[in-house]
């Protein structure tokens, strides 16, 4: 028996559906998806009896997109959190290399990757 796609997920079901899994031993990541509820204000799993979380649809999306940012955008905890923060309605898709919203957020780090190195060449004229 199989969980439907509107079930609330254990923390260990939602560190699988992430990959959060240690490579040298196998062993489920869940701290990393506690640390990221500490650091994001937006992920709030229900907490029942015994301490148990459990992530609804909408809270495992919030987190899917967090791990996009931070693991495949290479963006900062602080940048994630200003994003998150002043755009709510974010929608991202969380497959690699088929992210129009990525790939911009790609474009625009290069450019302020230029910028920076253009405003340190101005200093050696």
């Amino acid at each position: 028996m199989t969980k439907s796609e509107n079930a609330y997920k254990s923390i260990g079901e939602v560190a699988k559906l992430l990959n959060l899994i240690n490579k040298k031993n196998g062993s489920l990541n869940t701290h990393t998806i506690r640390f990221w509820e500490k650091e994001f204000k937006q992920i709030k799993p229900k907490i029942l009896t015994g301490k148990r979380r459990y992530y609804d649809s909408k809270t495992i999306s919030l987190l899917k997109k967090v791990q996009f940012l931070l693991k495949e955008q290479g963006m900062t905890i602080n940048g994630v959190k200003k994003l998150l923060n002043h755009n709510q309605s974010l929608k991202l898709d969380e497959t690699k290399n088929h992210s129009i919203s990525g790939e911009s957020l790609k474009i625009k780090n290069k450019l302020r990757k230029i910028v920076n190195l253009a405003k340190e060449l101005k200093k050696f004229k």
